[in-house]
C-alpha cells in the first residue's frame, strides 16, 4: 500500500469519528478489515479508468461502470461514489451535475443503455442479461489531481459494528452505533500537471476492499 493510500485511509478514519467524543475515539480497538472470504452478497462491478470531459468550458471527471447481480437473490442497488483528493477532501459524485454532461458522456462512450445516477438505484435483477450501465460524475476538484482514490459503496452486504478494545460498541455523539460497510477502493495517479489538464495518462494502482 502506498504512503498516499495509507494517509488517505487515515483521513477517512478521522472523518468517520469526527462526531464522536475524544474518549470514545481513543478507546477503539484495531480497525476492522473485510473478511478474506465472501460472507454476504456482492454485486459484480466492472469499471473504466476515470476520464475527463469539458462541457461549456467547465471540466468534469467521470467513471463508467457495469453492475451485475450474480448472487442468489435480487438486490436493492444503492451505489455511493466518493472521490478522495490529495488535499483531504472527500467529494460525493453527481452533485449538481447538469443533464447535458451526462448526455455528452453517454454519447462519447457509445453506451445506449447507460443510466444517470438519479435513475440507476433500485432493484437489480439476477443474471448477466439484467446488467446495468451507469456513470459517476464529479466536477473537477482541482486542475492537478495527482494521486486520488474513488470509494465505491453499495456493492456488498458485508458490514460490521465497530467496537473498542474492550468489546464495547463505539457510538457517535448522538448514541448511534458506528457501522462500517465493505467498500471498494480504487486508486489512481495522474502524472501530469495543471498546464495540460486532461492530456496526461491516468494510471491505475492496485484496488482493494476496505471497511468504512
Amino acid at each position: 500500500m502506498t504512503s498516499f493510500i495509507r494517509v488517505s485511509f487515515l483521513m477517512i478514519l478521522a472523518a468517520c469519528f469526527v462526531a464522536m467524543p475524544m474518549s470514545t475515539r481513543s478507546a477503539r480497538g484495531d480497525f476492522p478489515k473485510p473478511s478474506p472470504y465472501k460472507i454476504s452478497w456482492e454485486i459484480k462491478f466492472e469499471h473504466s479508468l476515470p476520464k475527463r470531459i469539458v462541457i461549456d468550458s467547465h471540466a468534469y471527471w467521470y467513471l463508467t461502470y457495469t453492475v451485475t447481480n450474480n448472487s442468489d437473490r435480487e438486490q436493492t442497488f444503492l451505489p455511493i461514489f466518493e472521490m478522495l483528493v490529495q488535499d483531504g477532501r472527500l467529494i460525493r459524485s453527481d452533485k449538481n451535475i447538469p443533464a447535458k454532461v451526462f448526455n455528452a458522456i453517454k454519447e462519447r462512450e457509445h453506451k445506449q443503455f447507460m443510466e444517470p445516477f438519479t435513475l440507476i438505484g433500485g432493484e437489480l435483477r439476477l443474471g448477466e442479461d439484467q446488467a446495468r450501465d451507469g456513470v459517476a460524475i464529479w466536477e473537477e476538484p482541482t486542475p492537478r489531481l495527482g494521486k486520488f482514490s474513488i470509494f465505491v459503496g453499495g456493492m456488498s452486504g458485508e458490514a460490521v459494528t465497530l467496537k473498542d478494545d474492550k468489546g464495547n460498541e463505539v457510538k457517535t455523539a448522538d448514541g448511534k452505533p458506528v457501522i462500517l460497510r465493505k467498500t471498494l477502493q480504487l486508486n489512481y495517479h495522474v502524472a501530469g500537471d495543471e498546464f495540460y489538464p486532461g492530456e496526461d495518462q491516468v494510471n491505475e494502482n492496485p484496488e482493494e476492499w476496505v471497511m468504512r
